[in-house]
């Protein structure tokens, strides 16, 4: 039976990481996403998560391990926050020109100005065009359901590309708020075995990343790009059997709030929507028609439902979360 609890985001992720039952986590601490990689470690030594879990010697080698797992056939964990997500970059994109869906868990933090360690979205935005798939979280309870959908989405055989499942450093990877965690039995059925299309095996070997001539570069960038105009389908399929499955009421793309008859509008990504709500009732209490959408992927792009969204309203107020 699903049972509630008070989880911080790192938890919550670390809850879906564990429901996905993932076999291959890859750790590095950097703040403020290190919780997570501490509460794996616990589920795996006391028992209660039956996965390999490998402490790398930096992010480059994080996300290193987890490539030539998910090769190999594995569903592969990681996650690093700011700097750490800039280390690895090198990695992003043979991961996605590879087809490894790994999934890789980011808790948002600055890029490091001297002594700044607060929470913005730089970090992952600037992986925004590598090829994987990239959307936010406004609470623990979406941490958790977004690690779920986003194995879902990405290991599609449609699909198959990594996938960046974010929150806002602190706002959410600290502060608890109550998560509906779901029976190992429902995610079951809403998330099948991974099944690589291509293991690297003994038993069967294949070749995996190739060098290859310039010439050929540009059509694999092709391909890539023709999965993104797929990968909205199968978003929409995964968040309906999600929300049938476990009783939510996800948008696919677009949280709308009170945006119906609203005339002006604040688009605003993550956790501030949570704040930026508040704003709209205080708004809309002083008679001002005031609403929110709040993107829940940014790669997919939703193109055409933010335009449905927001197509009606006088004008627009973009809360920036990046610097």
């Amino acid at each position: 039976m699903a049972k509630e609890q008070m989880l911080t985001g790192c938890r919550a992720a670390a809850e879906g990481a564990r429901l996905a039952e993932v076999e291959v986590i890859c750790s590095y601490p950097i703040r403020p996403y290190t919780a997570i990689m501490m509460e794996l470690a616990k589920m795996v030594a006391n028992g209660e998560l039956d996965a390999e879990f490998v402490h790398g010697e930096g992010e480059h080698a994080q996300l290193s391990v987890v490539l030539g797992a998910s090769a190999c056939g594995a569903r592969a964990f990681t996650g690093s926050s700011g700097v750490g997500v800039t280390y690895a970059f090198e990695v992003y994109s043979p991961m996605a020109g590879g087809r490894y869906p790994a999934q890789m868990s980011i808790a948002d933090r600055t890029l490091d100005p001297p002594g700044d360690f607060g929470s913005e979205h730089t970090d992952a935005m600037s992986a925004r065009d590598q090829g994987w798939l990239i959307g936010w979280a406004c609470s623990p309870q979406e941490v958790l359901d977004n690690t779920l959908i986003a194995y879902r989405v990405g290991e599609d055989p449609r699909v198959m590309l990594p996938q960046m499942v974010c929150q806002d450093g602190y706002f959410l990877s600290h502060i608890p708020d109550k998560v509906v965690v779901p029976e190992l039995s429902q995610v079951r059925e809403f998330l099948p075995p991974y099944k690589a299309p291509h293991p690297l095996s003994p038993l069967c070997p294949v070749s995996h990343g190739p060098q290859i001539r310039p010439d050929q570069g540009a059509p694999m960038d092709a391909s890539r790009a023709q999965t993104f105009l797929v990968v909205p389908q199968v978003i929409k399929e995964a968040t309906e059997d999600f929300n049938k499955i476990f009783g939510r009421n996800y948008d696919p793309f677009v949280e709308k709030y009170k945006l119906e008859d609203a005339e002006i509008a604040f688009f605003i990504q993550g956790a501030h929507a949570n704040t930026c709500r508040r704003a709209v009732d205080k708004l809309r209490s002083q008679g001002i028609k005031a609403g929110m959408a709040r993107p829940r992927w940014i790669r997919p792009w939703p193109t055409h439902e933010l335009a449905e969204a927001l197509g009606h309203v006088k004008a627009i107020g973009t809360i920036e979360t990046s610097t």
